[in-house]
């Protein structure tokens, strides 16, 4: 089937930028600290769905009881499965690991439920697959990854998504660690040829104290434009050309270099950036996609 409608995730940016729909599949590429399973976590506790299934793979065993009970808390435990396998677990558990919670995930989709599957992290999965086929004899490519790390990246990815007529579906939002910011790394670049967008969160957003530390400007969901109508697009667009127009220009602003009025698109992104930066980290209102919508509209006037 082709994808859903659009859910309400309790975040503004992606009830309103950066939709998610249902069956839809996304990628959250960042580096260490920057606030991956914060995120995530809000998606489990916000995300319109029946069942959460969450797969924490190669896991500190310490985090995993600080994000059950604190990060996840009990409304969003109320409604999750989770499958985890610690580092110091074999990297044929660590893989199982993934694999099992999408299994979970299908069961629930089988039975006509929707289900959010969060993946932490598919790095982890690729290292713990890359050790368990070098053991079995393949030779390394790809950086040291194994040729068939593509195929295991995209057959675990394709599970998820719309079910078959007459069943739910699994949208899936699978993590990425990028070492030192490299979107280029073989599991980034294999894992972003097969998702329905991605989302970039930058180290740099993160410590001026701004989350989720979403870079915009490098993300995409690939849901729009059908999953917007005609004026919500161009409220999207409108947000986007301000904020690229901002960025663009962003060091030569700070230094003083730039004269008012010279630029009347550059004019308008400075004086609304500060309310649209704001939007990026808020959560979503009471009222949901239509709430969203209507704090973006009126951070552009």
């Amino acid at each position: 089937r082709r994808l859903g409608a659009r859910l309400s995730t309790g975040v503004a940016v992606f009830d309103t930028l950066l939709p998610l729909v249902c069956g839809q599949r996304i990628g959250l590429f960042a580096g260490s600290g920057v606030g991956k399973s914060s995120l995530l976590a809000r998606f489990a506790r916000g995300v319109a769905a029946d069942v959460v299934v969450i797969a924490l793979v190669g896991e500190r065993g310490r985090e995993l009881r600080e994000f059950t009970e604190r990060v996840l808390g009990p409304s969003g435990m109320a409604r999750s499965v989770i499958v985890t396998a610690t580092s110091d677990q074999s990297p044929l558990m660590r893989r199982l690991c993934a694999l099992t919670a999408m299994a979970v995930a299908e069961h629930f989709r089988d039975q006509g439920l929707h289900v959010l599957l969060l993946v932490d992290s598919v790095t982890r999965f690729a290292e713990a697959h890359r050790e368990v086929a070098l053991a079995g004899g393949e030779e390394a490519s790809l950086r040291g990854y194994p040729p068939s790390l593509s195929q295991a990246i995209m057959g675990l990815a394709e599970r998820a998504g719309p079910g078959p007529e007459g069943s739910g579906d699994i949208t899936a939002v699978f993590s990425v660690l990028v070492a030192g910011s490299d979107m280029e790394e073989p599991v980034a670049d294999i894992l972003r040829g097969v998702l329905d967008g991605h989302v970039v969160l930058d180290r740099r957003i993160a410590e001026r104290g701004r989350f989720p530390a979403i870079d915009l400007l490098r993300s995409v969901s690939r849901s729009l434009p059908d999953a917007a109508t005609e004026e919500e697009n161009a409220l999207i667009r409108d947000a986007r050309a301000l904020l690229g127009a901002y960025d663009r220009a962003e060091m030569m602003v700070q230094a003083g270099l730039y004269a008012s009025g010279s630029d009347p698109m550059l004019d308008r992104a400075i004086r609304l950036w500060p309310g649209l930066d704001a939007f990026l980290a808020e959560p979503a209102p009471a009222t949901g996609v239509n709430g969203s919508f209507e704090r973006l509209r009126a951070c552009l006037k």
